[in-house]
């Protein structure tokens, strides 16, 4: 896929879902959004289900980027700076935030796809509670936990919130209030 196409595949299905929902992917209509051949989706993914996976895979790989750390700053700013990209422009585009409602969905609709969810949901609060714990050593292993559960349920209703009308006041004082729950004294 070194051409780009399997890109422009996932790009699509992407697409799609935000638009459309799991009703609005098949390997037709990714085809033809992708500008590719019906078979060369097929034969990068085989089904629908395949396409849905990759997507969610990759999705789940931006997750992660959203709380790695950058190595040169300290453990605490490290931490607010991944707690501060989660309000960030591009997530908040109502394509993005339709994009996201239609992946929580998706848990329902496929075994395979409930499991990718719940490994990148397990994934995501555990670099978070990383993150908790390097600006935050003083706290055990499970207050550090508990803090990411509560940030992650906190940043999922900030975009479902988003999803309805943006407030950039609110965003802002939760954005605010994650990082009070993250940095609580030990």
């Amino acid at each position: 896929m070194d051409d780009g196409r399997g890109s422009r595949i996932l790009d699509a299905v992407l697409a799609l879902l935000a638009e459309n929902g799991i009703s609005g992917v098949s390997i037709r209509a990714v085809a033809t959004r992708a500008d590719v051949a019906q078979g060369l989706v097929n034969y990068y993914y085989g089904d629908k289900v395949g396409l849905i996976r990759a997507a969610l895979e990759r999705i789940e790989a931006q997750d992660l980027a959203l709380v790695t750390a950058d190595p040169e700053l300290p453990p605490e700013e490290r931490l607010v700076a991944a707690l501060r990209r989660i309000a960030a422009p591009e997530f908040l585009t109502p394509a993005y935030l339709s994009l996201r409602l239609q992946l929580w969905a998706l848990a329902s609709a496929h075994p395979d796809y409930a499991e990718i969810n719940t490994r990148a949901q397990s994934h995501y609060r555990a670099e978070l509670s990383a993150l908790i714990r390097a600006a935050r050593p003083g706290i055990p292993i499970t207050e550090a936990n508990r803090r990411a559960a509560d940030v992650d349920v906190t940043q999922n209703g900030l975009w479902l919130t988003a999803l309805l009308g943006l407030d950039t006041p609110s965003i802002q004082r939760t954005v605010t209030r994650c990082e009070e729950i993250a940095l609580a004294g030990a």
